[in-house]
């Protein structure tokens, strides 16, 4: 699979399928994205053999003891990962070329969900996190 920043700056390749896509109401994700929710999709495997970046060298910002990353021009968010989990990284749905491919199977960290905004739909909540 392939993606990109909103500029084009940064691009990827991830050499692995997909594992299933969640809906993150955590505030950690709302203020690295700006955004009331965000779309994570997840990769098995270690993300420094399975993720390569190809243009410019995306920012990379440790936070809480995990790691995102962000176009250095642009802004966006591309990709996470927490050491504690070292077979599974993440990268922002929407930056994937064929985004419409995933589809969220849940919401997770519903206990942060900003209290103006829901969604329709019948996906599992959980409190916190499942993975």
């Amino acid at each position: 699979m392939t993606g990109g920043c909103l500029c084009g700056a940064v691009r990827y390749r991830i050499t692995v399928e997909p594992t299933g896509t969640t809906l993150c109401h955590c505030e950690d994700c709302r203020k690295a994205s700006g955004a009331p929710v965000v779309a994570w999709t997840f990769f098995p495997g270690a993300i420094h053999t399975l993720l390569t970046f190809e243009g410019r060298e995306p920012r990379l910002l440790e936070f809480a003891g995990r790691q995102r990353t962000f176009c250095p021009c642009c802004g966006s968010p591309i990709s996470f990962y927490d050491p504690t989990l070292p077979d599974q990284f993440e990268v922002t749905t929407c930056t994937l070329d064929d985004a419409w491919r995933t589809s969220p199977v849940d919401h997770n960290w519903v206990c942060d969900r900003l209290p103006w905004f829901d969604t329709i739909d019948d996906l599992p909540r959980h409190e916190r996190e499942t993975r």
